[in-house]
């Protein structure tokens, strides 16, 4: 009996622990399973994400031998700053002869033009000439039948009028003919300038490709050229990354994607800054190249058993510009990314075309005014006096160079060229 009595209060102490602890495992799994219902449930997590980013590549536009090298691996350039310099000695030779040939080119226009007025004049002596001698005729042939003219002196009229229409006509011809050449046209926009002109554009174009500037603003990455080096058009001669411009792309399982919509908000944290730092995004889209199907293998064990095999689909998730600036991230790194997937309305792969350009870059276009002001320029410094007088009060004449993308790159050259 005493025994019983002693063991008692024992007993009740281990199941009032037991009943202790088992109440507050139930609190523990009714508060995680309120947080799953309200929380978890509708987040998608993966650690299988990496930072990605457009690598530029630099690339020539022609042929030439490299004699300058701006930059190297990991060194910041902005855009427009130089990278490589080709040599531009046949480049310019090339410039100054298609120079020299627009100047040309506009005084033989000057002189169609100069022609013409002075045909016009010779088509009015003709007239004068053939009127003159019609009248003669008329004279002779009223004296003629009076007797009073012979028969020859009569037929010497008839053929000086005949050879004076014939005179005329000739002139008439010629200047048909050689207004062809200039009706409609003003010298700017003559076909001849305008073609010499597009001389003057591809050589300077070619010029300003000696010299390669970046694209964007970014770090260098695999420079490959070397000083002396013959490069032809597409040969890779480094690359430019713009970490300013970088999202994440996530790999989430098949089952994961359910509710997975883009503009989703995305919390990520980096290993390179910890857990303590965190980034926000939004679903941006999703990878269409690979497929949502599995397959089964067998798997690696004695049995021979099959098993499923889920894959996983590419998710780009973008980043707030704001918190890349501030905590930068590299191409490469790892992430892990939780996507807030409570609201799943709308389609899952929605097909909205965006007509604006997703990258852009102005660096290549700034040639273009230059070369149409090199090209005025030699226009103007071949026009005489009078032609320019026209020209300053006429409106603005319609640019003779098409747009072109080149760099910024100017030819050094002098003044603009004229031809004695």
């Amino acid at each position: 009996m005493s025994t019983d009595i002693k063991t008692t209060p024992a007993i009740s102490k281990r199941w009032r622990w037991l009943i202790g602890a088992g109440g507050t495992v139930a609190v523990m799994a009714l508060v995680f399973g309120l947080y799953w219902a309200q929380v978890l449930r509708y987040q998608q997590s993966t650690d299988d994400a990496y930072v990605g980013g457009n690598v530029v590549q630099i690339t020539p536009q022609i042929s030439g031998t490299v004699i300058a090298i701006g930059a190297d691996d990991t060194q910041f350039v902005k855009a427009g700053q130089a990278l490589v310099r080709l040599d531009q000695a046949d480049a310019k030779v090339a410039f100054d002869q298609a120079e020299a040939q627009l100047a040309r080119t506009v005084r033989d226009v000057r002189n169609l033009y100069a022609t013409s007025a002075q045909l016009q004049a010779a088509v009015q002596v003709r007239e004068s000439d053939f009127s003159a001698a019609r009248s003669d005729l008329a004279r002779r042939r009223q004296l003629g039948a009076s007797g009073a003219v012979s028969g020859e002196e009569l037929q010497h009229a008839i053929d000086a009028a005949r050879a004076a229409e014939a005179g005329l006509d000739v002139a008439r011809q010629q200047l048909a003919a050689n207004r062809a050449r200039v009706d409609g046209t003003t010298l700017e926009n003559h076909p001849q300038v305008r073609d010499a002109a597009a001389a003057v554009r591809s050589a300077y174009l070619t010029f300003s490709r000696t010299e390669l500037p970046a694209p964007v603003s970014g770090f260098v990455a695999r420079r490959n050229v070397q000083l002396g080096q013959r490069v032809s058009p597409g040969t890779p001669l480094m690359a430019v990354v713009p970490l300013d411009q970088v999202w994440v792309d996530a790999n989430f399982k098949e089952p994961q994607l359910e509710r997975m919509r883009v503009g989703q908000p995305v919390k990520l944290t980096a290993d390179l800054y910890g857990t303590h730092v965190v980034f926000h995004g939004s679903v941006a889209g999703f990878g269409a190249g690979t497929g949502a199907a599995f397959s089964l293998l067998p798997a690696q064990n004695a049995t021979g058993n099959w098993i499923k095999i889920v894959q996983r689909v590419p998710v780009r998730i973008a980043l707030d510009p704001r918190e890349v600036a501030s905590r930068p991230l590299q191409i490469g790194l790892s992430m892990k990314a939780d996507v807030d997937v409570s609201s799943s309305d709308g389609a899952r792969l929605p097909q909205v075309a965006s007509n604006a350009a997703s990258w852009s870059t102005d660096v290549f276009g700034s040639g273009n005014a230059a070369a149409d002001s090199r090209v005025h320029a030699i226009i103007a410094a071949n026009l005489s006096d009078t032609s320019r007088a026209v020209a300053a009060v006429r409106a603005p004449a319609r640019a003779l160079l098409a747009n072109a993308h080149t760099t910024a790159a100017a030819p050094t050259a002098g003044a603009p060229r004229a031809l004695p």
